[in-house]
């Protein structure tokens, strides 16, 4: 194995090989991703809304993350998706058909129509007759 009398032990080249113009555009460019990044964050206001809401911002962390690392179009996505979608209809659909189907028997049986229309006397009601 042979070293380089010229080389630096950290891997940086010397000053004098032209290679500095690289690392001086390379730390202009960090400072303008990092500016931009403090840009975005005083504008959307991440820290106090991760002071307010952890929690969320924990969440939507994980969920663009899952995003990102390409988790859409996996099996695990589809069946969260199918489970989701199994509630929703659950919680938002059968309360509509159940009112529904409570208000169609209401119009054939004629409650809520009249008093006594289309109902004998029972035994909450009153009879006229003595």
């Amino acid at each position: 194995m042979e070293t380089h009398e010229g080389s630096v032990a950290n891997g940086h080249a010397s000053e004098g090989d032209g290679t500095g113009w690289v690392t001086d555009s390379a730390h202009k460019a960090w400072d303008r991703t990092r500016g931009a990044v403090s840009e975005i964050k005083r504008a959307a206001a991440i820290e106090e809304r991760v002071n307010r809401h952890p929690y969320g911002s924990i969440a939507a962390a994980i969920g663009v993350g899952y995003v990102l690392g390409g988790g859409i179009f996996t099996s695990l996505t589809s069946r969260i998706v199918t489970l989701g979608l199994r509630i929703g209809i659950r919680l938002a659909v059968l309360p509509m058909l159940k009112d529904e189907i409570s208000g169609l028997a209401d119009a054939l049986t004629g409650e809520g129509e009249g008093e006594t229309k289309g109902r004998r006397p029972g035994k909450g009601a009153k009879s006229s007759e003595k």
